[in-house]
């Protein structure tokens, strides 16, 4: 453990900007430090928070915070921005249960100014603060910060479009640490970068400005000349008009590892009458070697070894046996195309990328695009396949409906994380995709237990289905699977004593809890039946009938309670013959907060225990 000398006396901005500029490097030194101390026993996302140290320091030099407000997208990269606002001492609980969040979030601090968690959401968070602002009479500046991945989403260029209109203490920093925005070449566009940041040149521009235009006759068709000869000049250098088109002021690039740099721009920035973006580049993973050269790989992680930088548990998981099964079937089927979210290495598709370079896609941080043009690949007889996370397909709903299963294309859906993901919080759950998707006509939804499920539902998915098409499965890999349990059919399987009077309905993981509460339970006398669905939409018809014909059904489901398979399958049960109990097990309309999969399990009585509990007492209350 570090020291931290400088940081640990860091309770406020204030406190930043009473920093001698000749220990601001060994700050930033010490920030890297604790970032990664801290992350490789908690795990959390390490790359993009070593990549703006100097970026966050130099922002909390330059403004007012909290009077300023600042908004950051996606929020993964506030790290920083956390040890800055008087949260070092509790930094160790970073993404612990009843910790503080690995993303921004206002019940947390007074300067964490919105809730993030997804992407490409900043900048019309920020004009819709600033916009109140001027309503109030506040003449403070607002800030987003959004990494060039997030500037392809496509909210990020309408709220562009919309903010371009707005007058002036409104800044956009565009961190820009994958791909350049703008081809700059050579030391003259560097050394004009330098000038135009400087105050002094936004202070003589606009005096300039001011004297010519008041000359009589002549001074505005001199401005109007001197302004166009300017941009043409600028054009020809920087290869960029895209921000001038949406209305803002361009300064960049800015070294995002230089804080003095960055100062000065933002200082230029203050200076402008207009909306402003300001282009800092930035190296991700900067300062951790392993981070540095494996810059994907620390985007989000798990515990690591510091000197090594290797996972210090690693298994094979879901994500990599999907991404392992589609190879196998396009190496076979031409047909076969993936598309990935900006998401390639999470979705286990890294293999696919290098194999079928041609049938893959990765579209951006576009969900909604992705969708679409999946149909579009469909409509002409190709087989997509979009690897999605659960919390991440929400956004593309009207797509979903309107362009897939209107038209019943045959668009497949891999959702992964899909249930409880654990540390990230409730921003990332995946309990809302079967809710969601289970609203859709002309939809097919399978959730598998293990692997070999998965094959099978991927399988039946993209041969079988001729329509939208869901194959769901959880972040991780297998749980317990008893030796006398065989996955004969993908639609449903019973595990258990068919004749006794208890039976739990479930799927997915879930049923590796059930089948160890069935056990626990058996040493307590209660003798229950497993009904396990893989097919959960539709509900097979002998399935119902199967569960009629029991005294008391308890269905489990890691999800949302409204709208659930277990409301449908209770919604068929009424209309059998079936006169017993039924209980639903599941989550009643809340947000699922930060913790382990285990400890949320556990809160939620969906545990093996959770699953013991809940039936020992309904049984005992109903006698």
């Amino acid at each position: 453990m570090g020291e931290y000398k400088i940081l640990s006396k860091i309770k406020s901005p204030n406190d930043v900007k009473r920093v001698n500029d000749k220990d601001i490097s060994a700050l930033c030194t010490e920030i890297r430090e604790k970032l990664v101390e801290t992350v490789s026993v908690n795990g959390g996302h390490l790359s993009p928070n070593l990549g703006v140290v100097e970026l966050t320091v130099a922002l909390h030099r330059s403004f007012n915070f909290p009077k300023d407000s600042i908004v950051w997208d996606v929020g993964h990269q506030s790290y920083t921005h956390k040890l800055l606002t008087g949260r070092f001492d509790a930094f160790d609980t970073l993404r612990l249960k009843d910790g503080i969040s690995g993303f921004p979030k206002r019940s947390e601090s007074k300067y964490d100014d919105f809730n993030t968690g997804h992407s490409s959401t900043s900048i019309s968070a920020a004009y819709g603060i600033a916009n109140a602002k001027v309503l109030s009479g506040d003449q403070s500046y607002t800030i987003a910060v959004i990494g060039d991945g997030s500037f392809t989403g496509g909210l990020a260029f309408e709220a562009m479009n919309n903010a371009g209109r707005f007058n002036k203490n409104f800044i956009v920093v565009l961190n820009d640490n994958k791909m350049s925005i703008s081809k700059n070449v050579g030391a003259f566009p560097r050394y004009l970068t330098t000038v135009r940041i400087q105050p002094w040149y936004i202070r003589v521009k606009r005096v300039t400005e001011k004297v010519i235009s008041k000359i009589p006759l002549i001074g505005k068709p001199i401005k109007s000349f001197l302004q166009h000869g300017k941009s043409r000049l600028k054009n020809m250098i920087y290869k960029n008009t895209l921000f001038d088109c949406f209305g803002f002021t361009y300064l960049g690039p800015i070294d995002g590892h230089n804080v003095e740099e960055l100062e000065n721009a933002f200082a230029a920035a203050k200076k402008v009458n207009s909306p402003v973006i300001v282009h800092v580049v930035t190296k991700k993973g900067k300062g951790y070697q392993p981070a540095e050269e494996k810059p994907g790989e620390f985007h989000g992680i798990g515990k690591f070894d510091i000197d090594s930088g290797e996972p210090i548990s690693s298994h094979t998981g879901f994500s990599a046996a999907f991404g392992e099964t589609l190879c196998e079937f396009a190496e076979k089927d031409k047909k076969i195309c993936a598309i990935t979210a900006a998401m390639a290495d999470g979705t286990g598709l890294n293999r696919f990328a290098k194999l079928y370079k041609e049938r893959f896609f990765d579209v951006g941080i576009a969900e909604e695009h992705a969708v679409t043009f999946g149909c579009g690949l469909a409509l002409k007889g190709m087989r997509p396949v979009f690897a999605v996370y659960s919390t991440f397909l929400q956004r593309s709903y009207d797509q979903l409906i309107h362009d897939a299963a209107l038209g019943r294309l045959h668009l497949v859906l891999a959702v992964d994380r899909a249930g409880i993901v654990g540390s990230d919080g409730e921003t990332h759950q995946g309990v809302f995709d079967v809710s969601m998707l289970n609203s859709i006509p002309n939809t097919t939804i399978y959730s598998p237990s293990y692997f070999e499920g998965l094959k099978k539902s991927l399988a039946t998915a993209v041969y079988i289905c001729d329509s939208l098409a869901v194959v769901r499965y959880p972040r991780g890999g297998e749980l317990y699977k008893p030796d006398d349990f065989g996955e004969e059919s993908i639609d449903y399987n019973i595990y258990g004593n068919k004749n006794c009077k208890n039976l739990i309905i479930t799927y997915g993981r879930l049923f590796s809890y059930a089948c160890k509460a069935v056990e626990m339970l058996a040493e307590k006398g209660i003798e229950v039946c497993i009904l396990k669905l893989c097919r959960i939409k539709p509900i097979d018809s002998e399935a119902v009938n199967f569960a009629a014909n029991f005294q008391n059904v308890w269905f489990f489901e890691e999800g949302i309670k409204n709208g659930s398979i277990a409301r449908n399958f209770s919604d068929l049960l009424v209309v059998t013959n079936f006169r017993g109990n039924y209980h639903i097990k599941a989550i009643n309309d809340k947000f699922v907060k930060q913790m382990s999969v285990s400890e949320a399990l556990e809160m939620l009585k969906l545990d093996s225990q959770g699953m013991t509990d809940v039936i020992t007492k309904d049984l005992k209350d109903s006698k």
